[in-house]
């Protein structure tokens, strides 16, 4: 008798045409893959990036997805996986000097967001560690070295600078005699 594993959960949001640079979307993106919904949040709300609002949008209408659909609670998800894929490109043209034109590359990304439970995702935290295996750890970390004590020395001697010699202004031009 074969036994079938049990169906993961998993919950997904897209968000298609968001008119920003996939590549300044996917610098956001990076920081909230593996994160907690709560986590990423937080790392949303304080990043200064235009594209963190939009991913955040996404992030929002996924947990939604997850409670409403799914039976799941919001915040004990986690940020299983997220990415941008390039969209179409709106090409426009600038016109510039002597009959020229300059091409503009308007870009767009889908952003995709997908959430699991925490604790089928394999992401969660670990429990934390026996205070006994991290004071381990510390008493085997090297211990510093005393600080070496300088010993008194001479003072050396200040080098005075040489005086500036002085200027000596330009002779004058006799005026011509006409």
């Amino acid at each position: 008798m074969s036994t079938v594993p049990a169906e993961r959960q998993e919950v997904r949001a897209v968000a298609k045409w968001v008119r920003i640079s996939p590549r300044k979307a996917r610098l956001v993106v990076d920081h909230i893959r593996g994160r907690t919904v709560p986590e990423a949040r937080t790392v949303l709300a304080f990043t200064t990036r235009a594209a963190a609002r939009e991913i955040e949008k996404v992030l929002r209408s996924a947990v939604a997805n997850a409670e409403a659909n799914h039976g799941l609670v919001g915040d004990d998800l986690v940020v299983t996986s997220a990415h941008v894929d390039d969209g179409l490109i709106i090409k426009r043209w600038k016109p510039r000097a002597r009959g020229r034109v300059a091409r503009i590359k308007k870009r767009t990304c889908h952003i995709t967001v997908r959430l699991a439970p925490a604790a089928q995702s394999g992401l969660a935290k670990p429990a934390a560690e026996p205070a006994r295996a991290v004071e381990e750890e510390q008493a085997a970390k090297p211990k510093p070295a005393a600080p070496v004590q300088k010993t008194e020395s001479k003072p050396k001697a200040e080098k005075k600078a040489a005086p500036k010699p002085k200027r000596t202004p330009r002779p004058k031009r006799k005026e011509s005699e006409e």
